[in-house]
């Protein structure tokens, strides 16, 4: 029998609200037709390589406050290993997405397991600032789009993971203009 502790397992909470709308209003200028979209079973792959975590744990937050459930999308979540949290209330104006994921990342306080949040919501910098030090945080996000308040948390051991550069999120390639270190810049891309 082994007395090898049980591995710690990663978190990846996504924040599909606010990735679907910067992606639509930031970078493209209109909703995200479906082969734009992100390949959300290349993000749990991505969570599984960057940390060598063989337990990661896929929870996909959804706003179900007008009562339905897009239940083609909740099954390709479930297909691919998401587990889908559809939160609603009643008052229109509670972000529930946010509340979801903010007490989330509260209850993980007293948890194991590392954690990546895909959002750009500084809206989540205080939740993520009290466990950054504690184990490995992480952010999937358009590098360019994040927060200042997630910034700052870089400075302190926050991980960033561009969503179409380091996770390949993406089949298409996205009209982003971002900064470029010059060690990746590649001419024949503009040529």
């Amino acid at each position: 029998m082994s007395t090898d502790a049980a591995p710690r397992p990663t978190y990846l909470l996504v924040d599909g609200e606010n990735i679907d709308a910067t992606l639509g209003g930031s970078i493209l200028g209109a909703r995200p037709a479906p082969e734009q979209r992100p390949r959300w079973e290349r993000v749990l792959d991505h969570a599984r390589a960057a940390w060598g975590a063989d337990d990661v744990r896929g929870l996909f937050f959804l706003n179900a406050s007008n009562g339905t459930l897009p239940m083609p999308f909740v099954q390709a979540l479930l297909a691919i290993g998401f587990q889908p949290v559809p939160l609603s209330s009643a008052d229109a104006d509670v972000k529930v997405v946010d509340v979801g994921i903010q007490r989330t990342l509260e209850a993980l306080a007293d948890r194991p397991g590392d954690v990546l949040l895909a959002s750009h919501d500084g809206d989540f910098a205080p939740h993520l600032g009290a466990l950054v030090g504690t184990r490995r945080v992480g952010l999937l996000a358009f590098t360019e789009l994040i927060s200042s308040a997630l910034r700052a948390l870089t400075d302190r051991g926050l991980e960033v993971f561009d969503l179409e550069h380091d996770v390949h999120a993406f089949t298409v390639r996205l009209p982003r203009v971002r900064i470029i270190p010059l060690e990746e810049f590649d001419p024949a891309a503009y040529l």
